[in-house]
C-alpha cells in the first residue's frame, strides 16, 4: 500500500445552504487538515426556496461569499444552484456526479468541523479497501465510546463524514417504500434499530409518508439489506456542529457531541466482518439514551402486522 505522501487524493464534496457560520469552521477546520492543499474541493451550494425570507436571503448570499474566498485547496470547483433543491436531491445529485467522473468521493456537509487526520484516514481507507467488494463506505463519526478498536467495520454507511466509491454508491436505491418493505418482511427491523435502541426503521417510515426528505437512511437501507460493511474509526474524526436547530433535520446536540481525535487513526486491513464487540459497544450506548421506549417497540409490531396484512392481500 502506498504512504499517505504518495496517494492521490480523493475529490472532497462539500454541500451547503445557509449557514456561513456553520460553513465557516468547516472550511477552516477541512483546511487545516493533512492533505487539503492536494485535493479537489467540489462545493455544491443549494438556492432559495421560493418563500425565502429575507434572513435567509441574505444567510445564502453570505454562504456564496463565502465559499468564493481563498481557500487553501488544490482546486475549488464551485456549483451554485439558482433554485432550491432540497437536501436530499443536492446530496444525491452532486455525489453522483463526483464519484461518476473520480470514482471515489469524501463527502461532507456544512456543519461537520473535522480533525486534522480526517482526510488522512479517509484517504487510507479509501485506497486499502478499493478492492474489497464488501466494504462500501467509509465514516468518521463515531460516538465518543471508550475502548474501541482502532478501526472495525459496522454494517451502516454513516451520514457525517462519509466516503464512497462509484461501485458502491450504484446500489444506493432511493425507493424507501421498497427498502422499508424489504426490512419488514425479512424480520430486520429490531437489527436496522440496532437491536431496538433506536428509530432508525421509523425514520424511513417518515421518509416514505414525506415527512422528512432524508437521503442518508435510505443509504444505510441499502447497504445494510446488502449486509456491506462501512469502515469506522475509533475516535472521532468529525463533530457534527449543526445540532442546534439551524438545520433541515436538526436536534439536541448533547447526544452526539464528542471530543476529536488527537492522533492519526491507522487504517489497517482487517477481516471483512462486522466487529461484533464495537456493534454491542453502539447499542449498549444508545440504549443509555432511551431512543427508544417501550411505546416505540410496541409500534414497530404495529408496522410488522400491517406489512405482513399487505403482502396477504396483494396490497
Amino acid at each position: 500500500m502506498r504512504t499517505y505522501q504518495e496517494m492521490n487524493y480523493a475529490p472532497i464534496a462539500l454541500f451547503c445552504y445557509k449557514r456561513p457560520w456553520h460553513l465557516q469552521r468547516t472550511l477552516e477546520a477541512l483546511e487545516q487538515n493533512e492533505g487539503a492543499k492536494e485535493s479537489v474541493l467540489y462545493i455544491f451550494a443549494d438556492g432559495a426556496k421560493p418563500n425565502a425570507s429575507p434572513t435567509d436571503r441574505e444567510n445564502i448570499a453570505a454562504v456564496r461569499r463565502l465559499i468564493r474566498q481563498n481557500w487553501q485547496f488544490r482546486e475549488i470547483i464551485v456549483n451554485e444552484k439558482s433554485e432550491n433543491q432540497g437536501l436530499a436531491a443536492s446530496i444525491i445529485a452532486g455525489v453522483t456526479q463526483v464519484v461518476n467522473h473520480h470514482g471515489r468521493i469524501i463527502v461532507l456537509e456544512d456543519d461537520m468541523v473535522t480533525s486534522p487526520y480526517f482526510l488522512r484516514f479517509m484517504n487510507d481507507a479509501l485506497q486499502c479497501y478499493a478492492d474489497a467488494p464488501e466494504v462500501t463506505a467509509v465514516t468518521a463519526y463515531i460516538y465518543d465510546i471508550p475502548n474501541l478498536p482502532e478501526t472495525f467495520f459496522l454494517n451502516d454507511p454513516g451520514c457525517w463524514g462519509w466516503a464512497t466509491w462509484q461501485r458502491a454508491w450504484q446500489l444506493f436505491n432511493p425507493d424507501g417504500k421498497y427498502l422499508m418493505q424489504e426490512i419488514a418482511q425479512r424480520k430486520l427491523i429490531g437489527a436496522f434499530n440496532y437491536e431496538s435502541t433506536y428509530p432508525y426503521y421509523q425514520m424511513l417510515v417518515d421518509q416514505v409518508k414525506g415527512k422528512n426528505d432524508s437521503w442518508a437512511i435510505r443509504w444505510y437501507a441499502s447497504l445494510f439489506l446488502e449486509n456491506k460493511l462501512a469502515l469506522y474509526p475509533g475516535k472521532p474524526l468529525v463533530e457534527n456542529i449543526g445540532n442546534d436547530e439551524s438545520g433541515t433535520h436538526a436536534g439536541s446536540e448533547e447526544f452526539y457531541r464528542v471530543r476529536l481525535a488527537a492522533h492519526p487513526v491507522q487504517v489497517l486491513p482487517q477481516p471483512l466482518a462486522a466487529n461484533q464487540d464495537a456493534r454491542a459497544a453502539v447499542v449498549a450506548y444508545l440504549a443509555a439514551q432511551n431512543y427508544m421506549p417501550p411505546l416505540w417497540k410496541k409500534y414497530i409490531g404495529r408496522i410488522k402486522k400491517m406489512l405482513s396484512l399487505n403482502a396477504n392481500t396483494g396490497k
